[in-house]
């Protein structure tokens, strides 16, 4: 079991006024535009919230799973596409913390707290999804360091990252690396910019690597150990990171359908005094909160293991990214129906969050992969 602490209450609180003053007035129309939105990047560095994971002394909060979690949940039940942005950036700022050395920690993390600066995380490839067994990205080792050749795909924050983990074959079967790039690296460029069906304002492109040299001191931690970082640390953010966006897309949609129904009239009265819609927002509510008690139990465990994840937590971790997104797309599809004509309109949220909430379920390890790694688990034990 756990408890929120008065500083994760406080923090929470904090991040929900903000989200809900500074970045859903703009929702509407970053979704319009596309752009991304760098004031509300701009707002959530002043608010230390843009690099959460970073140490204190940093501008950070040095914060858990369980932090970043609630942070990430209250962002994205305003704005889907800040979740994103979150949860890249501060995953990078993880592995740094867990794998890097203290010259690398103070190199990267000092750069990071000198206004919003961005990062992302490059491991997908055009044949290498789920399977990143079949990585292509290729370092050479060289005199001083690497080279690396490759290409990477579905990159969250390329182009306006500042900061790129890369992940890379140093050998055969399992040996990967991990690199980290900076923005200004020769022969590191990027391809278009996707255009997508929800998350707009999150940017999304590949990047390319031609021959672009990484100092060995961009390595993070020993090489080959890439397989580690990703199964055992990076795999465990996605409660944190997908599962939370995942669960304030929901409670978003929630929050707007019920004073909808509660002032829309149908045949001389509201409609939330119909039972069918009466059953639907319960049954809204039922999976919000379940999907609410699951992701906070799994990000908690995520903190009691810290960097030792368990296969079982893991199993978890897949639990709750996979039920937390179907529980989005379930409710968003309700809320539009709830709202009828109106909510296929894009005047109003519900079908922004709806779009929003289909990526969920695709990005950051589908949930097809994820019943995988559930039921393997399982039948294993």
């Amino acid at each position: 079991m756990f408890e929120l602490t008065e500083e994760q209450l406080m923090i929470q609180s904090t991040v929900r006024k903000i989200a809900t003053e500074k970045i859903m007035p703009r929702a509407q129309e970053i979704d319009q535009t596309d752009e991304f939105p760098w004031d509300i990047a701009q707002i959530l560095y002043e608010n230390n919230i843009l690099g959460m994971a970073l140490p204190e002394k940093y501008g950070g909060f040095h914060a858990n799973a369980l932090t970043m979690s609630l942070v990430i949940e209250e962002c994205a039940r305003a704005l889907a596409c800040v979740g994103p942005m979150l949860l890249s950036t501060n995953s990078v700022i993880r592995l740094i913390d867990l794998l890097g050395n203290e010259e690398q920690k103070e190199r990267f993390f000092s750069r990071l707290s000198k206004g919003p600066k961005l990062c992302a995380f490059c491991l997908t490839e055009p044949n290498a999804g789920s399977d990143a067994h079949s990585l292509k990205t290729l370092a050479s080792k060289v005199e001083g360091g690497y080279v690396l050749n490759g290409r990477k795909c579905f990159i969250t924050l390329a182009i306006v990252a500042d900061l790129y983990l890369i992940f890379a074959r140093t050998g055969q079967e399992r040996e990967i690396s991990v690199f980290i790039a900076e923005k200004e690296t020769e022969g590191l460029s990027f391809g278009k910019v996707e255009k997508k069906m929800g998350l707009h304002g999150s940017i999304t492109a590949d990047l390319i690597l031609e021959n672009a040299f990484i100092s060995e001191d961009n390595r993070l931690g020993k090489e080959g150990e890439g397989w580690y970082a990703l199964n055992f640390l990076a795999n465990s953010m996605r409660a944190w990171g997908a599962a939370s966006i995942a669960l304030g897309i929901a409670q978003g949609a929630l929050d707007y359908a019920v004073p909808y129904a509660k002032q829309r009239e149908q045949f001389g009265r509201p409609i939330a005094e119909f039972q069918a819609i009466q059953f639907m927002i319960a049954d809204m509510a039922m999976l919000v909160e379940a999907a609410r008690s699951l992701v906070r139990m799994t990000n908690a465990r995520v903190d009691r293991e810290a960097g030792r994840i368990s296969r079982d937590t893991l199993a978890m971790v897949a639990m709750a990214k996979c039920f937390a997104s179907d529980v989005a797309m379930k409710v968003t599809t309700d809320a539009v129906q709830i709202l009828g004509g109106y909510g296929y309109m894009q005047e109003y949220p519900v079908e922004r969050m709806m779009r929003d909430a289909k990526a969920i379920q695709i990005l950051d390890g589908s949930n097809q992969i994820q019943r995988l790694i559930i039921g393997r688990n399982i039948i294993k034990k």
